[in-house]
C-alpha cells in the first residue's frame, strides 16, 4: 500500500511537466505529490511494510517530485543569479554525500535526518507562499536549512552516523 502511494506521487511528478506553473491543475499536482510524501512513510510503519524497496523508492520518488517542480518553476519565476549559485553549491554538496556513502559505506546513503525532513518541508511550502513573499525573500531560509542539513547528512555519512 505505502509503495503504491510513493507511485502516485511519481504520476503525479510526470503530470506536473504538463501543466502550466502555479495554476489551479499545478497546485493540485502539487499538493497530491507532497501529501502523498507525507503519508507514504507512515502508512509503511503502521502496516509493517517499511522496507529498503520503500526507502529507496521514498528517495527516487522525491528527487523525480523535486525535478519536476524545478522543471516547471523556475523558468516561470524571477530567480536572482545569487540564488541560482546556492542551489548549485547545496545540489554540489549533495552530490559529494552521495559520492562518499559509495566510497565510504558502498551503499546509497541518502538519509532521512530531521533537517532533511525540515528541507523538505519548506521546499515544499515554498511554492504556497510565491503569491505573498518575494522568491528572494522566501529563499533565504529554505537555502540556509538546505545548506545544514546537506553538510549534516554529509558529516553523518563520512563519520558513520545513521542520523
Amino acid at each position: 500500500m505505502a509503495n503504491c502511494i510513493t507511485f502516485i506521487r511519481i504520476l503525479a511528478s510526470a503530470a506536473l511537466l504538463l501543466c502550466q506553473p502555479l495554476s489551479p491543475a499545478f497546485y493540485i499536482l502539487y499538493l497530491t505529490g507532497g501529501i502523498s510524501d507525507m503519508i507514504d512513510g507512515p502508512v509503511a510503519r503502521r502496516t509493517g511494510t517499511a522496507g529498503d524497496f520503500g526507502a529507496k523508492l521514498d528517495t527516487a520518488a522525491d528527487v523525480v517530485f523535486a525535478a519536476a517542480c524545478l522543471i516547471r518553476l523556475l523558468p516561470a519565476l524571477d530567480v536572482p543569479p545569487w540564488l541560482y549559485i546556492w542551489i548549485g553549491v547545496i545540489a554540489f554538496i549533495k552530490a559529494v554525500n552521495i559520492v562518499s556513502g559509495f566510497v565510504l559505506q558502498k551503499r546509497f546513503a541518502a538519509l532521512h535526518t530531521p533537517m532533511n525532513k525540515a528541507t523538505g518541508a519548506l521546499l515544499f511550502l515554498l511554492p504556497l507562499t510565491l503569491s505573498l513573499i518575494e522568491l528572494k525573500y522566501s529563499a533565504v531560509p529554505v537555502c540556509a536549512v538546505a545548506t545544514f542539513a546537506a553538510l549534516q547528512e554529509g558529516h553523518f555519512i563520512r563519520t558513520g552516523r545513521r542520523e
